[in-house]
């Protein structure tokens, strides 16, 4: 029997591919990066054909790193950037147009149109999801509006509509010789839709969006038989699992428990905690979303905070400031300094998420004096993702019920240990680092481990989390709340920037 699982992550920034074994330890990994396109201000765009360039680059690099081939997999599962709108020709399989990513903003002025006609509670209702430029509805009917052509083709099943696990699956099925056009619960939910109770297309949201029923893929569980690879290093190998990245991370760390919860700190920063068999609506900013549904079983819901930068942040920064070179330089640099100065950043660069949902929210820097200097400025950068962080933990408890005892945390900027200790200070609780950080990747293993009976059940993957390190709170209670009261001073400066 295979002794390895791998994992396709497609995210914002890059591709990677990683190997587990049963220990959910890694064996074997291998990233790319790809470009982020940006033709107008607040539009954000990706190549699909890059994308797939670049993942069918990694499986080979990670199984050529390890000396492992595709019958050493039992299983291969998918996970990946949410809300991203690709759409591409089913004859050849060719993208249409660029994908447009998650963080774009161009539909603003549709969100702000529907919103006046009075159908935003029609649609958080059915989906959980506000009217906002995050989700895909309004950017797949922005292509239907401005590709010429488009709307007819999809009509008759000639172009076909998907998040980036679909197109995947989709090639590496076989693309236009007999490629399965399919995606699973936690990406569906996040289109704005996917009826939450039916978990199935709503004909109604169908008809409001303008969305042709014809290019929409099949709603199948997170966890199960999907189909084999028909090309490439993977060639053979089953793919059995599909999730969206958050809640990926989620099942990546075990959190298979109501009122377990996870934060993942990425691009983005985005806090699901699970709330068990019905969804339950936010009255506090968050969304309501599916966290996984395992082969037949009832899907398990979650409530989410969605934080659009975070680790953006840093990379702008670097990128366009040039105040460090490399993404790992800012914790030295804040280090320099014993505190902000004095020095707020909110990073609205396409509004705020939750809990806020203001998409005329713009960036802003508040609180300079001549004493600000760079770590100042790098301090408040890290800064920026703890206080937005707070918000939602205070948002998700207010909707829970439940106090959160610590935070379990992943994803890139957790290794910041600066970054680390404010959270934990901020938040006055303690933040809890565990022992392997993929878990995003390690999530989507799971789901494909547990479809092909590699493992047994969720006690197994329960066994297999370790701690890796816990901050406790240092700050004075007294300080933090200051921080806090200053953080939320700022915020409301830079709402509804854009009328």
């Amino acid at each position: 029997m295979a002794d390895y699982l791998g994992a396709i992550d497609q995210g914002t920034t890059s591709t990677r591919f990683m190997v587990f074994d049963r220990r959910g330890r890694v064996v074997a990994r291998a990233q790319r990066e790809h470009r982020q396109i940006h033709p107008q201000a607040g539009w954000v765009e990706h190549d699909p054909e890059e994308i797939w360039q670049c993942t069918q680059r990694v499986c080979s690099d990670a199984l050529r790193q390890a000396q492992l081939r595709a019958a050493d997999l039992a299983a291969v599962g998918i996970t990946n950037q949410r809300e991203t709108t690709l759409v591409w020709e089913r004859r050849s399989g060719q993208p249409l147009a660029n994908a447009i990513v998650w963080q774009d903003t161009r539909v603003s002025s549709e969100v702000s149109r529907v919103a006046a006609e009075g159908k935003a509670d029609l649609v958080r209702y059915r989906t959980g999801l506000p009217l906002s430029t995050y989700f895909s509805s309004l950017k797949l009917r922005w292509l239907l509006d401005n590709i010429p052509g488009l709307r007819e083709r999809a009509q008759d099943g000639e172009a076909l509509f998907g998040t980036v696990d679909a197109f995947l699956l989709w090639r590496l099925t076989g693309g236009p010789n007999g490629g399965l056009h399919a995606t699973d619960v936690t990406n569906a939910s996040r289109t704005q839709l996917l009826n939450l109770e039916t978990l199935s297309w709503d004909d109604g949201l169908l008809e409001f969006f303008g969305i042709p029923r014809a290019m929409l893929p099949q709603v199948r569980s997170s966890s199960e038989y999907y189909g084999e690879v028909a090309q490439g290093a993977l060639q053979g190998v089953v793919i059995a699992g599909v999730l969206g990245d958050q809640q990926a991370a989620l099942v990546g760390q075990a959190c298979f428990r109501p009122g377990e919860a996870k934060n993942t700190y990425g691009t983005g920063c985005f806090l699901l905690m699970n709330i068990g068999g019905r969804p339950v609506a936010s009255q506090h900013g968050l969304l309501t979303t599916v966290a996984y549904r395992f082969s037949r079983q009832p899907a398990v819901y979650a409530l989410e905070g969605s934080v659009a930068v975070a680790g953006a942040l840093v990379q702008w920064l670097r990128d366009k400031l040039g105040i460090i070179g490399a993404s790992s330089e800012i914790e030295a640099l804040a280090r320099t300094v014993e505190d902000n100065g004095g020095v707020y950043f909110v990073p609205a660069f396409s509004g705020l998420y939750a809990p806020y949902w203001n998409s005329g929210a713009r960036g802003l820097i508040a609180g300079l004096t001549a004493y600000a200097n760079k770590a100042h400025l790098a301090r408040a950068v890290l800064e920026a993702t703890a206080f937005q962080t707070r918000e939602v933990v205070e948002a998700m408890e207010k909707d829970s019920g439940v106090r959160l005892q610590s935070l379990r945390v992943d994803g890139g900027m957790v290794l910041n240990h600066l970054l680390m200790q404010f959270q934990a200070d901020i938040l006055g609780r303690p933040v809890v680092r565990p022992a392997m950080l993929e878990t995003t990747a390690l999530g989507a293993a799971y789901a494909a481990g547990l479809a092909t009976g590699f493992f047994s059940d969720m006690d197994e993957l329960r066994q297999n989390g370790a701690v890796d390190h816990t901050w406790v709170p240092q700050l004075d209670p007294a300080q933090r709340e200051e921080k806090y009261r200053l953080w939320k001073k700022a915020v409301a400066r830079s709402l509804d920037w854009i009328d």
